[in-house]
């Protein structure tokens, strides 16, 4: 049985890390579906005392792109569609045209301008600019599909994009899943085309999805049980919390 389990894993991957990466995408499923945040980080966390460095990004779009397409289908009636549509058209030009940019960029820096961001759009009122949402929204797209195939997880700079647009909690979180969804899809696509292999990847993925989905609902639940002014406030400080460790990795980074 235990041959048979192997079998269907990566080389070098125990059934015990398999089985402790599925529980944890039940539990990081659930923790975004219930708060819109901080599953995919914890996710990238996991997956990287787990699996080879040059594995970890696209293993985890693949996982992410699953457990946001669930997300999606279980929330649909909440997502407003029209931010995704602008965020749509910023992530194809990022996965297309915007990927040298990071090259050139050290890391330190960008973690340092992604921290930034994030704490000053929690944080500092926001400029009446007519146009501001709409081409914020697409700038947006740009850099995040640009930053996700490096770093991997950028959902609290997804949020942040999200927050000038003051959506009622189930609203914000069905269509940062929406926006999630299309942007791991997007990843997934580039590393393919650029050579990585699935295939021996899949079975696990496919399980840590059926978790992540089970998750999905335990947290969606759950969603519905909190009070709007508690969700704001704990939204703000999970992403202030992210801003800040952001920070941090930029200063040890140098």
């Amino acid at each position: 049985m235990s041959d048979t389990v192997a079998s269907l894993l990566p080389a070098g991957l125990s059934p015990w890390i398999a089985l402790a990466l599925i529980v944890l995408s039940f539990f990081t499923s659930a923790m975004t579906a219930a708060f819109g945040i901080g599953g995919g980080v914890a996710m990238l966390g996991g997956l990287a005392s787990a699996v080879p460095p040059a594995t970890i990004v696209a293993v985890h779009g693949l996982v992410q792109f699953g457990s946001n397409i669930g997300r999606t289908v279980v929330q649909r009636a909440h997502v407003v569609w029209r931010p995704v549509a602008l965020f749509a058209i910023g992530s194809i030009i990022g996965v297309g045209f915007g990927a040298w940019l990071v090259a050139s960029l050290p890391a330190r820096w960008l973690l340092l301008l992604l921290g930034l961001f994030i704490l000053a759009m929690v944080w500092l009122p926001k400029p009446k600019i007519p146009g501001l949402e709409r081409s914020g929204l697409i700038a947006g797209g740009v850099i995040a599909s640009v930053l996700s195939m490096v770093v991997g997880a950028v959902g609290p700079f997804v949020q942040a994009l999200l927050l000038p647009l003051k959506l009622e909690k189930r609203a914000l979180i069905a269509t940062f899943s929406a926006m999630q969804t299309l942007q791991h899809a997007l990843k997934v696509i580039a590393f393919g085309a650029i050579g990585f292999s699935f295939g021996d990847w899949l079975p696990l993925t496919l399980a840590m999805i059926a978790s992540g989905f089970l998750g999905t609902l335990a947290g969606t639940a759950l969603l519905e049980r909190i009070p709007e002014h508690i969700f704001a406030i704990a939204l703000k400080v999970v992403l202030t919390i992210a801003g800040l460790d952001l920070l941090r990795q930029a200063a040890l980074s140098g």
